[in-house]
């Protein structure tokens, strides 16, 4: 399993980077129309077909190579060698653009036929690879080899290797297997990149392998146990693999693919992208960066283009002067002083969203700010927003807590942020979230991070698909990437509302939550009282290690407490009984949840800007503000 399909995928940049634009890979690609897949199950006979695996061997010993790095994979004629008995009786993947291309990836899934050539077997001995399947439970009739991947270093920022892995797991589940095994290498992170597939690293079996230059480690995944970050792609893609099988080849032996009826219509799979949520950003001024631009507009994979960068050059520079009326001929003169001798195409930043197709062409990241909050002055200065710009917001809970991250994004209030939601969106959900159709069955957190993206590119996103848990709190509040400035809490768990509490306090973090009922908008000012109780100590002293095991009844006792039901509207109060009888939920509407976002937003900018806006709690009722008495009409 040893891979060279960059294992950071997600996590490192695309190319060069200058200080106008951080250029962003894709994490995650399911759109398996976006490549075309050839799969075939490879036998020694007949032999004609040796000029075929002669050509794959080369594409892996050429990339394996490495421009030297591993020179066992160059033979002494100067060509490339990976001659294995693995390939035979094992299936064969091949991925590139279209039908006839160049082929761009490549992945091997060996079979429990061939298991006592294994990689992992030969590398730990016979002894040690017996007793890690007896320890694992593994059935080794069930047991297949995942190895090979490597991918063209042209096209290592577009998913590719993500998909490749999800296609090889997802093929081993289609033909049965009850786990997966394999080797990684671990100098550039591969051991961690499969660890997002699920796949967790044998203790004891790391060690130095002199034809990969590096240390090696054996690597498992029980089927049953899912893909973890990956398992929706994976499981579409294993309901995808026979449309994948070839059939113009004799190396094909359909045996192994299960048979499985199709629809009474001809309607395609569900090929939806689920998990892409990253743009990628290309600067064209960078060669580097231009020509993978050039090779994504060829790829097929850009279904729109939308460059209006010259009327945004023309907004930049009305800004400037916005008491002068300018001319065609001044705009012109002015938009080519501020391309600087550049050709406008290779102005600026083009922005791909992978899950629409669309490619968009925008200003550089300080005039794009600049413009797009042009229209927040005088209610917040420059220097605020480039304040505000700087500061790191998290998210907790993404049905109110969408509302405030579009808001907070439209209105510039911060310019990084955490978004953690372990929930996918459901039909109900459209009810009161911003939202299509097509996006039921996405996480929330995914279509979070899409809509602010598309509204700033610039963005710094991270998201949190398993929610907010025991293992990954340290991560939310003081990640890589920096810590988190301030906590918008707006989870429906007891546990996670304590314990998210307990780490700002712990942090000085001040944290904000609305509670979609009144307008009730909470406020804890843990930067400025280190000490508050949490909840203002509606709690008393229960923390979240007194609440972990709660009952339901408990659980819903724990929020009413926590959001006070005294205060709570009429409709929520006479629901309490109807609850799993005939309501599915708490009743929630649009209008609640969008004034939820305004005013999360406000108090942030305000605590972030070290404006007056004290702990509390504060109703922003409509039903009291639009009663006649308020009415200040004269007529």
């Amino acid at each position: 399993m040893v891979s060279r399909s960059a294992p950071h995928d997600s996590r490192r940049p695309l190319g060069r980077t200058g200080s106008s634009a951080q250029i962003r890979p894709i994490s995650n690609t399911s759109d398996a129309d976006s490549w075309h897949v050839s799969a075939f199950l490879l036998r020694r006979e007949p032999v004609e077909h040796a000029e075929a695996l002669a050509k794959i061997r080369q594409l892996r010993a050429r990339i394996l190579f490495d421009n030297g790095r591993r020179p066992d994979f160059r033979e002494s004629d100067g060509g490339y060698a990976d001659d294995e008995e693995l390939d035979y009786d094992a299936w064969h993947f091949l991925v590139g653009t279209e039908s006839g291309g160049p082929v761009l990836g490549y992945v091997r899934l060996c079979t429990p036929v061939t298991g006592h050539l294994f990689h992992a077997r030969t590398y730990l001995g016979e002894d040690e690879y017996g007793n890690m399947l007896a320890d694992k439970g593994f059935d080794p009739a069930e047991t297949f080899e995942h190895s090979r991947l490597v991918v063209e270093h042209r096209s290592r920022k577009l998913g590719l290797g993500i998909f490749l892995n999800a296609l090889a797991i997802g093929a081993a589940r289609h033909l049965g297997a009850g786990a997966i095994v394999g080797t990684s290498g671990t100098k550039d992170g591969q051991d961690r990149f499969h660890e997002r597939f699920g796949f967790r690293r044998i203790e004891g079996t790391r060690r130095y392998v002199d034809n990969y230059t590096e240390d090696v480690v054996v690597m498992a995944q029980r089927t049953a146990d899912g893909a973890d970050e990956y398992e929706g792609l994976v499981s579409r893609l294993a309901d995808r693999f026979p449309t994948f099988v070839s059939t113009d080849t004799p190396m094909l032996d359909r045996s192994r693919v299960a048979a499985r009826p199709g629809p009474v219509l001809a309607i395609p799979a569900d090929n939806a992208d689920r998990d892409t949520w990253q743009p990628v950003l290309f600067v064209p001024a960078d060669p580097d960066s231009r020509a993978e631009l050039a090779d994504l507009v060829n790829s097929g994979q850009v279904h729109s283009v939308h460059d209006t960068v010259r009327s945004q050059l023309a907004g930049l520079i009305r800004s400037r002067e916005p008491g002068r009326n300018f001319t065609a001929e001044q705009l012109s003169a002015g938009i080519v002083e501020q391309l600087g001798g550049v050709d406008i195409s290779d102005y600026g930043t083009w922005a791909w969203y992978p899950w629409s197709g669309k490619l968009v062409h925008i200003l550089p990241r300080r005039e794009f700010r600049l413009m797009r909050t042009d229209r927040n002055r005088e209610k917040i200065t420059r220097s605020d927003q480039r304040r505000l710009l700087d500061r790191r917001i998290g998210i907790v809970g993404l049905s109110v807590g969408t509302s405030a991250a579009l808001t907070l994004t439209l209105e510039g209030v911060g310019g990084a942020y955490r978004l953690a939601d372990f929930d996918e969106f459901e039909l109900s959900n459209l009810n009161r979230l911003r939202a299509g159709v097509a996006a039921v069955g996405v996480n929330k957190a995914i279509i979070t991070a899409r809509q602010m993206f598309e509204i700033d590119p610039y963005l710094d996103i991270e998201i949190f698909t398993a929610g907010l848990t025991d293992g990954n709190l340290a991560e939310f509040f003081d990640g890589g990437s920096g810590p988190v400035d301030l906590l918008v809490e707006e989870c429906d768990t007891a546990y996670v509302k304590l314990a998210a509490r307990e780490q700002a306090r712990a942090r000085r973090l001040p944290v904000v939550m609305d509670c979609n009922d009144r307008g009730m908008l909470d406020i804890e000012r843990f930067d400025l009282e280190p000490d508050r109780p949490l909840l203002h100590g509606r709690l008393g002293d229960l923390g979240s290690a007194d609440i972990r095991d709660a009952t339901e009844a408990q659980e819903i006792e724990l929020i009413l407490t926590m959001v006070d039901i005294a205060n709570a509207s009429s409709a929520i109060t006479e629901s309490l009984g109807r609850i799993g009888h005939t309501l599915s939920s708490w009743p929630q509407l649009a209008s609640g949840v969008t004034l939820g976002g305004a005013l999360v937003t406000d108090a942030a900018r305000r605590i972030l800007l070290d404006q007056r806006c004290g702990s509390g709690r504060y109703y922003i009722d409509l039903d009291e503000q639009l009663a006649p008495t308020r009415n200040t009409a004269p007529i």
